[in-house]
């Protein structure tokens, strides 16, 4: 698989790159930075950090992107510590960003070779609908768009109706949804489901004692923290990274099915709602048409095993 990562780069996104660039058979092409929820200079830190401590420097350009959401105010969390990284402190990296607008280097290299390159949306989908404003055709050049967001009608992590990336800019996802893309959603839902590392699978990453585990020990510490207070026990959420670990190999899909996904986008108390609906509306709404595969269940243990392996020695 040749891949790129629209990223808003915090801790669980950092483990997709990993996997991205360590499992056998895939190449990641570039990492483009977007609105989200680190600073964003600091996600572009923290993206080319990833790279260098992964031993890939100079190998995956990384491209600045959308600053702000397309309609309204936006203001980074803190779940991840004030660096997105739970405080890890991690060097400088010697890489330094393009110069090449993230949008342009989206265009460019998906046009260049039509069909061929899968993009993993892992942030709010601004960048990927800038590009697909400016450039409409790349909505069929891209070979599939894996998107990381909103909820299986279902609570979200932000709002009892949002998922986070949804609900930072529920204008740009629903531009990506209705442009024609081949998608397969994640949701925060499915996160509660399959995405979750327990105590004893966490036990066993940190117990591998390398340096790439040893990464993921310190940039999860802050979000480990949280998600044990809220859920009570030792438990780590990886919406990202299990995003990531489906499209590397599909096979961790257990169920799926095809649907109509709708994004609310002026709703005040449901602004950044994912409505998923059966693809038969019966005659009332006929206009909507099936957009999306929506991932309902996937092999936990199979993504631990994908991640233990990234982490390992080479």
């Amino acid at each position: 698989m040749r891949l790129i990562i629209d990223t808003d780069t915090a801790g669980d996104d950092t483990y997709s790159l990993l996997l991205a660039m360590r499992t056998p058979g895939s190449t990641l092409e570039a990492v483009t930075i977007c609105v989200g929820n680190v600073p964003f200079d600091q996600q572009v830190e923290n993206a080319l950090a990833t790279i260098e401590v992964a031993g890939f420097s100079g190998k995956v350009p990384v491209y600045l992107g959308a600053r702000r959401p397309m309609v309204k105010p936006w203001e980074a969390s803190t779940m991840h510590g004030n660096d997105g990284m739970s405080g890890a402190n991690l060097p400088i990296a010697r890489q330094r960003p393009e110069t090449m607008h993230a949008v342009d280097a989206i265009i460019e290299r998906v046009m260049a070779e039509p069909g061929e390159i899968d993009i993993l949306a892992q942030a709010p989908l601004t960048n990927i609908a800038l590009a697909v404003m400016k450039e409409p055709r790349i909505a069929k050049a891209v070979r599939h768009l894996w998107i990381m967001g909103g909820t299986d009608n279902a609570v979200g992590n932000i709002t009892p109706c949002a998922e986070y990336n949804f609900f930072i800019d529920p204008e740009a996802a629903r531009i990506v949804f209705e442009a024609g893309f081949d998608i397969t959603l994640s949701t925060w839902t499915l996160t509660m489901r399959s995405g979750l590392l327990e105590g004893d699978q966490l036990d066993e990453i940190f117990a591998m004692q390398t340096p790439l585990s040893e990464f993921y020990r310190k940039v999860s510490a802050v979000p480990r923290e949280t998600a044990e207070a809220r859920y009570g026990r030792p438990v780590s959420t990886h919406p990202d990274s299990l995003t990531c670990a489906c499209a590397l190999d599909p096979d961790l899909i257990e169920s799926s099915r095809e649907a109509v996904v709708r994004i609310e986008t002026s709703g005040e108390i449901t602004r950044g709602f994912s409505a998923i609906h059966p693809p038969k509306l019966g005659t009332r709404w006929p206009e909507f048409k099936v957009n999306a595969r929506v991932i309902e269940q996937a092999s936990t243990d199979g993504f631990l095993q994908m991640m233990k392996q990234a982490f390992a020695e080479n």
